[in-house]
């Protein structure tokens, strides 16, 4: 299964007059990033960036003046995004943008079966929460600790990591031997294990002496031992 774990950042909240201003996304396949990711910058036009939403992310009017408009990238991303499921924090406000972006170019929306929102799985996992992506990153233990600023590449590689965590998809890597060890070659993530087969069966521990103590124990106990059912 391909999945892309991404985010937005934007010059506001308001998805009908805002506009996406970067999208970083990460390639996952089965559960495990592939190395592809996907970040880039968008011009807004003449929309420009909340200051509100610059002490977020620190993206300036200014930066964004060269940067293609959506319209430049909208081959792009979807290029990236097809045949995969989106997968984001808090996705219903990064995906009520992107699918007024495509709105704009006359564009299929993003359907919702497609999209996983990892705030309501973290909210199902630990209802007592918190579960921003800050505090899911220390509840599993992931570094964040270069995040001085919201980035949507940056946080789509923190998301990855928690998103994985959270399904369980590190105990994936336990799963990655197959067959059976019986004197066979079996298939594992590294390449072909030998397993080899003993010749002949180990000795037993027991004594005579131990065996017989253990004989006359049973016909003591009488017929309706448990241990009668077992042979030493």
């Amino acid at each position: 299964m391909r999945e892309i774990i991404f985010d937005t950042e934007t010059t506001g909240l308001d998805s009908r007059d805002d506009r996406v201003i970067e999208i970083g996304g990460v390639e996952l396949e089965n559960q495990f990033p592939t190395g592809r990711t996907l970040h880039l910058y968008i011009n807004p036009g003449d929309r420009k960036v909340h200051p509100d939403a610059l002490a977020v992310h620190g993206i300036t009017d200014e930066f964004l003046k060269d940067k293609p408009t959506f319209a430049d990238v909208a081959d792009q991303i979807l290029d990236f995004f097809g045949g995969a499921r989106w997968v984001a924090h808090n996705a219903t406000f990064d995906i009520s943008f992107i699918n007024t972006e495509f709105a704009r170019l006359g564009l299929p929306p993003v359907a919702g079966e497609l999209v996983t929102d990892t705030l309501v799985l973290a909210r199902r996992k630990h209802p007592m929460g918190p579960n921003s992506l800050d505090a899911l990153c220390r509840r599993y233990g992931i570094d964040n600790s270069h995040r001085a600023k919201h980035g949507a590449l940056l946080d789509s590689e923190l998301l990855a990591e928690v998103y994985i965590e959270m399904i369980g998809g590190r105990q994936a890597a336990l799963g990655l031997v197959t067959g059976v060890a019986g004197g066979q070659t079996i298939e594992a993530e590294e390449g072909p294990i030998i397993v080899l087969q003993r010749p002949r069966p180990l000795p037993a521990r027991l004594t005579e002496v131990e065996i017989a103590a253990h004989a006359a124990l049973i016909a003591k106990i009488g017929t309706k031992a448990i241990w009668s059912k077992y042979e030493c």
